[in-house]
This record gives structure tokens, sequence and C-alpha cells, in this order.
């Protein structure tokens, strides 16, 4: 799986999710097996403490989390429904500077998508994010259980 131009599908986001894009929350890499989303602190995106607002790292760990299931839904030519069920996470130290979070469970992003699509029943999955800084420290950790359901047309 490869996207090959990260602008468009961080155009997408202006469109289909804008807070996080004026949050500053970027697509910046993705792999076979890897997702990366990075967010940037500044003024937009801090909370009184002088670090990334939680909600902000949330939303970034989740599209983490979210684009293996997006591209293997949109490559299926099915319709699925996602739904985040439960989020847990839990933060290590002060979010500053630039913050990459990583995703790298494609293989249970794809399994949950294909069972999904041959069944009739919602599907659950729970997908890991962590977040790390530039020198290398988890600054926050995120768990999403996402619900995978086949649209009936």
């Amino acid at each position: 799986m490869r996207i090959t131009n990260l602008t468009s599908f961080n155009t997408y986001t202006f469109f289909k999710l804008p807070s996080a894009w004026w949050s500053g929350v970027r697509l910046t890499k993705i792999e076979d097996q890897l997702t990366e989303v990075s967010v940037k602190h500044s003024w937009v995106n801090q909370n009184p403490f002088g670090s990334i607002f939680w909600a902000v790292q949330g939303m970034a760990a989740e599209l983490s989390t979210a684009i293996f299931l997006m591209w293997t839904i949109k490559k299926s030519n099915h319709s699925v429904s996602m739904l985040v069920l439960r989020n847990q996470a839990n933060f290590k130290k002060k979010a500053r500077g630039l913050i990459k979070f990583h995703c790298n469970q494609r293989d249970k992003a794809v399994a949950a998508v294909k069972k999904a699509i041959d069944g009739n029943e919602a599907v659950t999955v729970v997908l890991k994010s962590s977040g790390m800084d530039t020198a290398g420290d988890i600054v926050s950790e995120f768990e999403f259980e996402w619900s995978l359901k086949k649209k009936v047309k």
C-alpha cells in the first residue's frame, strides 16, 4: 500500500477534518507497515502549560490508526462504516516541539476490514499509536477501538 501524494491526503483533511488540519496535524509518512502523523507545537494547538493540548495529540494519534483502515476500505470498493467505540490514552511527558505519531499495525487493520466486508456483523479492532518527540522519547500513547461494518445497500 502506498499513498504517493501526501499533499493530496493533507488537502483531504482540510475539507473532511478541518479541526485537525487547522491544529497542524499532517500525514507525513506511509509505508507498508507504518503510518506517521506529525503535529508541531504552536500557538493554535497549545494548552495553558506550554505543550500540545491532549485533544490535538488524540487527533494525530487517531488519524495514524485510521489511515490503514481508510485505505483498505477505499481499495475494496465497498462501503464500510468506521466508528471509534473507545479511546484510552496515557501521557508520559509534555508534548513540545515536533511530535510524530506512529501506528505499525497494518496487518491487523487490513484483516479487520476484510472480515467486516465478508460478514454481516460489526467487527472491532484495537489499534495503537505512540507519539514521540525529536529526542525519541514517548510523550503519549493512544489506543482506539474501531468498529467496522459493511453498509447494506
